[in-house]
């Protein structure tokens, strides 16, 4: 379950160093995995949707260790191939090693049992985007109880991010138990053939509330309690209906609830304004049997002036536990909650609608 810490002030966002456009578009493309718009004094329209390579002021020390993880170096034991990873220490839109596939881990929240797991490949001169790859799971640790490894192989399939320049792959994978897992992927395709692995580690017990659990009753500002949208969201296209109920109004329904946690102008990449689009699109379709709620990362959004040293977290994103993750600073999360208020699923960083979709779906057919 979410752990609830003391609200803190944020630092403002890395400044951008000196370096070429190519370079910078790179970074920007694969730490899009989960959130906005980089950062801009004086945000436009346009901010919830295109990528603004904005420069901003070197933060200070930070108060809160969330927010200071993302300026400081990781620490060795990391997963390997992580999107964590500042970018695999070079641009990973430039052409990979000859012969060789890149991989880099979307969800890196991952607890025993079965959940979504996503991942970009990158081949010598681009993202990969065959339709599918082949991927198994191997456990590495020393338990002796069993080899680990899944009884067969599962498909993941690619999925398009907005603007279609890039994407990435998704699945579901259980994990049997806590510990060092490996994946081997596999691609065949005209363009490309190959195989890759990915090390990560699966945790016993999640920061972030996991599948199964039933999440903290956060009281969220309403539209009602606050008379005014900018009040509630940085959102520049907002949909009043995402702030109608609290988040505990939604996980308490009798109906399915969809909760995304973003900020559409201040997060670090550019996807989290649209992962707000495309709930907004789902609720369009599903609005008479789910209910829907945005959370903003940060409290009273209108009064930042596009300077993150102003920002403090909203009380519900403390109360979820993002803050308490090593190395998350304010990109999005969204969860599926079934008409019993419990989690049916969670997608770490961008996830198209058809993923959401399709959870959505089965969290109605179970009810």
């Amino acid at each position: 379950m979410g752990m609830a810490l003391k609200s803190s002030s944020i630092p403002k966002a890395p400044r951008l160093l000196a370096i070429g456009l190519p370079l910078v578009v790179g970074l920007v493309a694969l730490t899009a995995l989960a959130g906005c718009t980089a950062v801009n004094p004086e945000p436009t329209p346009a901010a919830t949707s295109a990528v603004t390579l904005a420069t901003t002021p070197e933060p200070p020390p930070a108060a809160n260790p969330a927010a200071q993880a993302v300026i400081e170096s990781q620490p060795a034991s990391k997963p390997t191939g992580s999107i964590q990873d500042g970018a695999l220490g070079a641009n990973p839109m430039m052409p990979a090693a000859e012969g060789k596939i890149e991989p880099i881990l979307a969800t890196t929240v991952l607890n025993p049992g079965e959940q979504r797991v996503s991942f970009l490949l990158v081949g010598e001169k681009s993202i990969i985007k065959a339709p599918e790859a082949t991927v198994s799971a191997t456990y590495l640790g020393d338990d002796q109880s069993g080899d680990g490894a899944l009884t067969g192989p599962v498909q993941a399939t690619y999925h398009d991010w907005p603007f279609g320049i890039r994407g990435a792959y998704s699945t579901e994978l259980a994990f049997d138990r806590p510990g060092p897992w490996q994946l081997n992927v596999a691609v065949q395709d005209e363009e490309i053939t190959g195989s890759t692995v990915i090390d990560l580690e699966v945790i016993e017990d999640s920061p972030i509330p996991a599948i199964g659990d039933r999440p903290p009753l956060s009281q969220t500002k309403t539209l009602d309690e606050v008379g005014a949208v900018e009040k509630l969201t940085t959102d520049y296209n907002a949909d009043e209906e995402l702030y109608l109920i609290s988040v505990a109004d939604a996980v308490e329904s009798p109906r399915p609830a969809v909760i995304v946690f973003a900020s559409p102008a201040f997060c670090t990449s550019a996807t989290c304004g649209p992962q707000v689009d495309t709930v907004k699109e789902l609720k369009a379709a599903y609005q008479d049997q789910a209910d829907f709620v945005h959370v903003e990362i940060y409290d009273l959004p209108d009064e930042i002036q596009g300077d993150l040293s102003r920002a403090q977290f909203a009380e519900a994103v403390e109360e979820w536990g993002f803050p308490s993750l090593p190395h998350w600073f304010n990109e999005s999360w969204v969860f599926i909650i079934n008409d019993q208020g419990t989690i049916d699923q969670r997608f770490e960083g961008y996830a198209t609608l058809t993923e959401l979709e399709a959870a959505l779906k089965e969290s109605l057919q179970e009810g």
